[in-house]
């Protein structure tokens, strides 16, 4: 992972307006791609949820979530991104998972699936 913190000197206003306008599109460009990447992420809790179901594991996985906090605070330190931060947006995909998987089983109890 990419984090360029160097510090920019300009000879100029176009050239700040410039990088301002480019790195303003980029962003634009990765929100797309995470939304892209979360979409891809909570399409997966069908498959999760109906194998839980099948295997008679409950959808909250203690260990799972807790190997998955683990790894992150790895990446986050690795990276040097603030911990907590990225915790609390794991933390809001794993709600987003849990909610579409718990939404899944209660379709598929009621004959949808």
């Amino acid at each position: 992972m990419e984090n360029n913190c160097e510090s920019k000197s300009f000879n100029n206003k176009k050239e700040a307006e410039i990088l301002l306008k480019k790195s303003r599109i980029r962003i634009d460009e990765i929100d797309n791609e995470l939304f892209d990447l979360i979409s891809q992420r909570t399409s997966l809790a069908k498959d999760i949820a109906l194998s839980k179901e099948y295997l008679g594991m409950p959808i909250y996985d203690k260990n799972r979530e807790e190997d998955v906090h683990k790894k992150i605070k790895r990446l986050s330190e690795e990276n040097n991104l603030d911990v907590d931060i990225i915790d609390q947006i794991v933390d809001m995909l794993t709600i987003l998972s849990k909610n579409e998987q718990k939404e899944i089983l209660r379709r598929n109890v009621d004959g949808q699936y």
